[in-house]
C-alpha cells in the first residue's frame, strides 16, 4: 500500500482483498500519532470508535457484503458536525463540554456508506473566527509549511487531507470555508450547489448562506463523498426534493465542447492575484481549450458588490445566531470571534434587507451571464498561503474574496490544486457551474487534474 492512498485507490485494494479496513484505519492512526502534534488538525481523536467502525467493515468485506465503495475509509468530521456520544465544539469554549445526542444527517450518511471515524477536526472558532490563538486548542497549521496558514474555516480538513492523516473529510462553506483551505493546502474541496446537502446537525454560522460538503486529495475522491452526503432532508428547511445524480458516471468524459467562462476582471482588476496564479489560471484556461472546450471572457458584476453583500448577509445571520451568547458570554469567545460577530449588531435592519435586494439582482446578474455558459472559472485564493502569525482581523473587509460570489448565488463552485509557487505551497484555481450541475464541475475538474501532474506531489512534513 502506498503511503498515501486515495478514497478511490483504497476502495479498489479493499474490494480486492489486497487491503484490510484494520490495516488500512491503524495506518492512519499511526500518521495522525506522528503528524498531528506539529499540525494541531485534531480536536478531538477517536481511535477505539475507529477501530471498531473498521472491524464491523472488515466483516462486511468478509462475508462478501460491503457497503460501496466508502466502507472501510478512514474519514473526519469537522467539529461544527454534530457526533452522537462524541464532542462537538466548534472550536470553542462556549462548547467545550457539548455533547450530542445524536449524529448530524449528514455524519449519518456517511457512516451508513461505512466510513471509518478518526475523530474531529480543528475549525475557525464557530467557522467564523480564526486563525485564533487564545481558545482552548491551537489552530490547525498547513503541512507544506507549518508557519503558514490553512485558510478556514474548514483548516483541520485541510490540513489533514494534505498530510495524507486521513482520506476525506467534511467541511463547510458560508464566504469559502471548504475552497479556501483547498487552495492553501493544495487538496480538492467542493462547496455543492445550496440544499444538495443536508446542514441539519451541523452548527450553523448563517440562515441562508452555509453549505456542507466535501474535502479530499482528489476530485474523484470528493465526487464519491458527495453521492453519500447527497439527498433530500425533511428537517433541513433549505433542502432540495430533487434525485440525486450520479457523480461518478460522467466523471472521465472530458470538457469537450463544453462552454467555459473566464471572469479575468476578477482575478486580473478587482483582486489581482500573484504571478504564481495568474499563470495557474492561464494555463488553464489553454489546457481546456487543447481538450476541446470553448472558452471566452465574460463579465459579471465586481468582486467588491459580491463580497459586500455577501459580508453583510453572513454578519448579520451569525449576530441573530449568537446574540444571546454575545450578550452573556462574550468574553467566552475568542478575541477575533467576538469582534467579527460584534459586527453584526452594528447593521440596521434596512441594511440587511438592502443586502437581500441586491442578493438578488447579483443572482439574476449571473444567469444571465451564464445562459449560454456550462462553467466559470477564475482564482481560488489570490496567492500561496502566508504567514499564519499575525493574520488581519478584518483581511475580508481589505480584500475581496473569490469564494463568496458563489455563496451569494448558492451554485455549485469547486477549487482544485494549480500547481505549487514560493516555498513550493500550492495555490488554487476556481470552477463553477450553474445550479444542480454539480456533476458537471466535478467531470470538469477532474479532467484539469487528471491532465496536470500536481497530484504527484505531498508536503514534505507528510514524511513524519
Amino acid at each position: 500500500m502506498t503511503p498515501f492512498p486515495t478514497i478511490a485507490e483504497a476502495a479498489g485494494l479493499l474490494a480486492a482483498r489486497k487491503l484490510s479496513p484494520v490495516e488500512l484505519t491503524r495506518h492512519c492512526l499511526d500518521r495522525i500519532e506522528a503528524l498531528d502534534p506539529a499540525l494541531n488538525a485534531f480536536i478531538l481523536k477517536t481511535p477505539e470508535r475507529a477501530l471498531a467502525d473498521a472491524r464491523a467493515a472488515e466483516a462486511r468485506f468478509m462475508a462478501g457484503t460491503p457497503l460501496g465503495p466508502l466502507d472501510g475509509i478512514p474519514i473526519a468530521h469537522k467539529d461544527i458536525y454534530n457526533t452522537a456520544g462524541i464532542r462537538t465544539t466548534a472550536h470553542s469554549r462556549l462548547l467545550i463540554d457539548n455533547v450530542p445526542a445524536e449524529d448530524a444527517t449528514t455524519v449519518a450518511k456517511l457512516a451508513a456508506a461505512g466510513t471509518v471515524m478518526l475523530g474531529k477536526l480543528a475549525t475557525h472558532e464557530f467557522a467564523f473566527g480564526g486563525p485564533s490563538f487564545d481558545l482552548p486548542w491551537p489552530p490547525a497549521r498547513n503541512p507544506w509549511n507549518r508557519d503558514h496558514f490553512t485558510s478556514g474555516s474548514s483548516s483541520g480538513t485541510g490540513a489533514g487531507v494534505a498530510a495524507g492523516m486521513f482520506l476525506g473529510g467534511t467541511g463547510s462553506d458560508t464566504g469559502g470555508s471548504i475552497r479556501g483551505p483547498a487552495a492553501l493546502c493544495g487538496v480538492a474541496g467542493i462547496k455543492p450547489t445550496y440544499g444538495l446537502c443536508s446542514r441539519t446537525g451541523v452548527l450553523p454560522l448563517t440562515y441562508s448562506m452555509d453549505h456542507t460538503g466535501p474535502l479530499a486529495w482528489t476530485v474523484e475522491d470528493c465526487a464519491l463523498l458527495l453521492q453519500a452526503m447527497a439527498g433530500h432532508d425533511p428537517a433541513d428547511p433549505a433542502s432540495a426534493d430533487r434525485p440525486v445524480p450520479s457523480f461518478t458516471a460522467d466523471l472521465k468524459k472530458g470538457v469537450a465542447g463544453l462552454r467555459i467562462g473566464v471572469i479575468r476582471h476578477f482575478h486580473e482588476t478587482d483582486h489581482p492575484v500573484n504571478a504564481t496564479v495568474q499563470a495557474a489560471i492561464d494555463n488553464a484556461v489553454e489546457l481546456f481549450r487543447l481538450q476541446g472546450a470553448h472558452v471566452r471572457e465574460v463579465t459579471l458584476p465586481s468582486l467588491f458588490d459580491f463580497q459586500a453583500c455577501g459580508f453583510v448577509i453572513l454578519v448579520t445571520e451569525a449576530f441573530a445566531l449568537h446574540e444571546r451568547w454575545m450578550r452573556t458570554r462574550r468574553e467566552e469567545y475568542g478575541e477575533l470571534l467576538r469582534d467579527r460577530m460584534a459586527f453584526g449588531a452594528l447593521v440596521s435592519g434596512a441594511d440587511y434587507v438592502e443586502a437581500l435586494r441586491r442578493r438578488r439582482e447579483l443572482c439574476a446578474a449571473v444567469t444571465a451571464a451564464m445562459a449560454d455558459l456550462d462553467l466559470f472559472i477564475t482564482a481560488g485564493a489570490p496567492a500561496e498561503a502566508p504567514p499564519i502569525e499575525g493574520m488581519p482581523k478584518w483581511a475580508s473587509l481589505e480584500k475581496p474574496g473569490f469564494t463568496v460570489p458563489f455563496n451569494v448565488t448558492g451554485q455549485p463552485a469547486m477549487t482544485i490544486c494549480g500547481g505549487y509557487g514560493a516555498g513550493g505551497l500550492p495555490v488554487g484555481i476556481q470552477l463553477a457551474a450553474k445550479p444542480f450541475q454539480d456533476a458537471l464541475l466535478l467531470r470538469a475538474c477532474h479532467a484539469y487534474e487528471a491532465a496536470t501532474p500536481w497530484r504527484d506531489r505531498r508536503p514534505a512534513i507528510a514524511g513524519g
